[in-house]
């Protein structure tokens, strides 16, 4: 796939897409989404990808937030669509079916923040800031930052952030449980990967479901979130991969999935 906005190369069943435009310290644009969604989509429909991981290019920023020159010519009508072309992008991000790793380094503002939000986990640079400061500039988060942030840390710390408009460090996302880890810039690919190979190690299927379960099940009630866990459990146990998994574990051997 040929990009003008993104790198993406993709071995050993992961997949790499890297926001590349660091003169603009990666902000988004519309380009910048659509070939986002490109990317996806195919990751998605690639059976022999597994787990992708997502970061910025230069060691500034995993992404700064919006392009303001574009955002600044919108108006209301145009506006409301734009935050639905970025909100289906992050959907499509945060259910792919396979886990996507943000590798967050530098800045992660506004829309970066709410990009990495969107992702399965997040791994973090000593150096890494993030925040949503959209209401300095007289508008809201529109890419999901007021409905994923609460999620993560809590409607009370989601609340200060967003209202305050403060940059947090890397060290204060992780407290706060924002980001999973936070590593030296130069070991964070190499931590994601590391992360990326132990969930490679598992049934494909049995982590598409799983991350299904979550998912969806945070949007129920705990009654019907057990219910979706009980039938995707059913679902697993007809599968090829759940017979050489057992089977696998008795024998006390590796087991060899194949994701049917």
């Amino acid at each position: 796939m040929n990009f003008q906005n993104l790198k993406y190369e993709s071995r050993n069943h992961i997949a790499y897409v890297t926001i590349n435009r660091p003169e603009k310290l990666n902000a988004l644009n519309m380009a910048v989404m659509e070939e986002l969604r490109t990317a996806f989509t195919a990751i998605k429909a690639d059976a022999d990808i597994r787990v992708a991981i997502l970061t910025g290019s230069g060691e500034k920023a995993f992404v700064a937030g919006a392009d303001i020159g574009e955002l600044s010519k919108h108006n209301t009508v145009s506006a409301k669509e734009y935050t639905h072309v970025g909100q289906s992008v992050l959907d499509l991000i945060e259910n792919l079916g396979k886990p996507v790793i943000a590798c967050v380094n530098g800045f992660a503002l506004g829309g970066g923040c709410e990009l990495a939000m969107a992702c399965t986990m997040r791994i973090a640079s000593e150096n890494a800031k993030l925040g949503q400061p959209e209401v300095k500039l007289g508008i809201m988060a529109g890419y999901g930052g007021t409905q994923r942030l609460p999620r993560l840390v809590g409607k009370g710390r989601a609340m200060q952030i967003l209202l305050t408009a403060d940059t947090i460090s890397a060290t204060e996302a992780h407290r706060i449980g924002l980001v999973n880890e936070v590593v030296p810039q130069g070991d964070l690919i190499k931590r994601a990967e590391e992360i990326a190979a132990k969930i490679i190690s598992n049934a494909p299927l049995a982590i598409q479901f799983t991350m299904e379960a979550v998912n969806h099940g945070m949007d129920m009630a705990l009654r019907e979130g057990l219910y979706l866990e009980a039938t995707l459990f059913g679902v697993c146990c007809a599968t090829e991969d759940k017979n050489e998994g057992t089977k696998a574990f008795l024998e006390k051997r590796a087991a060899n999935f194949t994701g049917k």
